[in-house]
């Protein structure tokens, strides 16, 4: 327990961390990172979403980085996946308990988004273009 209480030291969070042999914000950090993730797990947060649906929603990501992120998503526990045995084979995506638990970060990101563009507006038109094929508010 020792060499866990010095890995801990500088801790942000040491008063309060768990000291566990892994870092809490890594893994946070290594389950949700990833190209959308968030963005997939933000469209299931109030909603159960078929496959198409999804894909809709992000016209620029290709069926194959879809497939992984979702997969990638489901076997972390964070979705849960549901196909039903019709012709062609329906499959629906929804959040799972554990998934909902990141809801609340969600939102805080989004806020953090809205005072950000308050502050920055002016800077941020200029860079409007590139941040058009991010938009997921359409």
């Amino acid at each position: 327990m020792t060499d866990r209480i010095k890995l801990h030291d500088d801790c942000f969070m040491r008063e309060t961390c768990l000291q566990e042999d892994i870092c809490p914000l890594a893994l946070s950090y290594n389950l949700l990172s990833g190209k959308r993730k968030i963005i997939i797990l933000w469209f299931l947060s109030n909603r159960i979403l078929r496959f198409s649906e999804i894909r809709k929603k992000m016209p620029d990501i290709t069926k194959k980085m879809l497939t992984k992120q979702l997969r990638d998503l489901e076997s972390d526990h964070l979705i849960m996946r549901h196909v039903f045995p019709t012709v062609p084979p329906k499959v629906e995506y929804e959040i799972t308990e554990i998934g909902k638990k990141f809801i609340p970060v969600m939102e805080m990101l989004h806020h953090f988004g809205a005072a950000y563009i308050e502050e920055y507006r002016e800077e941020l038109e200029h860079k409007h273009e590139e941040l058009d094929s991010q938009e997921i508010c359409k």
